[in-house]
């Protein structure tokens, strides 16, 4: 495994999968702006033609718990070339959002205020049955104001997400679930694992339709219906002529698996 950066972060190649991890655990991985930078970096690390899929994991017991509340106390007095975390935060966000792979995200024991907005940037998530879920920003003195006002109703409709943010309660896993905010729920300590496992399905398809298949998903709400279509064709045309095209029908006539290689 790989330490990036100042140590906040690590990266880990497995086969096709790669294991992108928070690394504070004495803090729970509570988030500052140099931990936000290193996983940006772990990504950029990770970001190579053989991985197909990536996972976000909490080194310890706890996934993160939110951002670091003294740091956030302290920001609005910092000095003007001191980063901003939450804006750390907004590029980490956009950095998972647009990553070529889909990441799966592993939520063990808690992913709170800004944890739980960094989650909405991921493809999937997989929720511990015990943790601790949700934005409590309204309790103090201000709302989740990176990506989850924008981000929560796509996922879970705009009545549900307007509960969420706006009673500042946590979401119990099995309701998460139930409005497809998440995709499994599991044991707490089953959590990374299950994510590990999430991903290494989605390392069995063919990475560029995966890669495509991801852009258009993301521009499905960006775009009006007629111009997403003829966006999606288009995506789809680039992957006519790859051998991996040919490979996938191929194996399917002869009744073999696949071996995809990205081309």
């Amino acid at each position: 495994m790989e330490t990036i950066g100042t140590g906040l972060a690590k990266a880990d190649i497995d086969g096709h999968r790669a294991d992108v991890y928070l690394s504070r655990p004495a803090k729970r991985n509570a988030m500052t702006a140099p931990l936000i930078e290193d996983v940006i970096a772990a990504f950029r690390t990770v970001d190579r033609d053989d991985v197909r899929a990536i996972t976000l994991l909490g080194e310890g017991p706890v996934f993160c718990a939110g951002m670091d509340l003294e740091r956030m106390r302290c920001r609005v007095e910092a000095d003007a070339d001191v980063p901003d975390p939450l804006d750390a935060l907004s590029e980490l966000i956009d950095t998972i959002e647009t990553a070529r792979q889909p990441v799966v995200v592993g939520i063990k024991r808690a992913a709170v205020a800004g944890a739980f907005e960094l989650t909405l940037g991921c493809d999937f998530r997989v929720l511990g049955s015990e943790a601790s879920y949700g934005v409590p920003e309204v309790e103090l003195g201000t709302f989740p104001h990176v990506g989850a006002t924008q981000r929560l109703p796509r996922l879970v409709g705009l009545s549900r997400a307007k509960e969420i943010v706006l009673t500042g309660e946590y979401v119990p896993p099995a309701s998460a679930l139930d409005c497809g905010l998440v995709h499994e729920v599991c044991a707490p300590d089953d959590v990374d694992d299950r994510a590990r496992t999430f991903a290494d399905r989605l390392c069995e398809n063919a990475p560029l339709g995966l890669q495509h298949g991801k852009r258009a998903l993301n521009e499905a709400f960006d775009r009006p219906l007629e111009d997403g279509l003829a966006f999606e064709r288009e995506l789809g045309r680039q992957l006519d002529d790859t051998r991996d095209y040919r490979e996938g029908f191929d194996a399917q006539i002869e009744g073999r698996d696949t071996e995809f290689a990205g081309e």
